[in-house]
C-alpha cells in the first residue's frame, strides 16, 4: 500500500510539472462569469442541485482572511460532490487513494478588473495519468460540471 501511495504522488508531481512547463495552466480552468459574483455563487449551487449533485459547504474566504485581519476581494469555494461518482471511488480499497481530490470545487472571485469568475482543477486532464476507475470517474465528473458550469461562463 504504502508503495501505491508513494506511486500516485510521483504521478501527482510529475502531472503537476508538466503543467508548470507548459508556460499555461492546463492544471486550472478559469472563466468569467456573466454574472454578478453572489448571483455567479447562487446559480452554481442551483444548477449544481438541479443536476443530482449536492453542495456539501461554501468557504466564504473572504471572511476567514478579514477575521485573521486580512483584506482581500470576494472569494468563495463551492464543495460540491455527486453522490454516484463519489461511490466508485470510495466504495474501493484499492480506487480510495483518490479520496484527496474529493469533494470537487469550484471557487467563485472577484478580481481587481470587477469582473466575477470562476475557476476549478481540470480534473479532465489529471485523470489521464491515474488510468482505471479513477479516470474514469474524474473525467465523467468534470465532463459533467463543464455542462453545468458552462450556464453562467459567458
Amino acid at each position: 500500500m504504502k508503495f501505491i501511495v508513494i506511486l500516485f504522488f510521483g504521478l501527482f508531481l510529475q502531472v503537476f510539472n508538466n503543467f508548470a512547463q507548459s508556460g499555461e495552466s492546463k492544471m486550472f480552468i478559469e472563466n468569467r462569469s456573466k454574472l454578478n459574483f453572489e448571483e455567479t455563487v447562487e446559480q452554481i449551487s442551483t444548477l449544481i442541485a438541479e443536476n443530482g449533485w449536492k453542495v456539501i459547504t461554501v468557504h466564504d474566504l473572504q471572511e476567514t482572511m478579514k477575521k485573521n485581519g486580512k483584506d482581500v476581494r470576494s472569494v468563495k469555494v463551492i464543495e460540491t460532490c455527486n453522490p454516484n461518482h463519489a461511490y466508485k471511488i470510495l466504495s474501493q480499497d484499492d480506487e480510495r487513494i483518490a479520496s484527496n481530490t474529493m469533494p470537487c470545487r469550484i471557487s467563485v472571485y472577484e478580481k481587481s478588473d470587477g469582473k466575477t469568475y470562476f475557476s476549478r482543477m481540470n480534473a479532465e486532464a489529471m485523470a489521464g495519468q491515474a488510468g482505471g476507475i479513477i479516470q474514469e470517474v474524474m473525467t465523467d465528473a468534470f465532463r459533467d460540471m463543464e455542462n453545468i458550469l458552462k450556464e453562467v461562463s459567458e
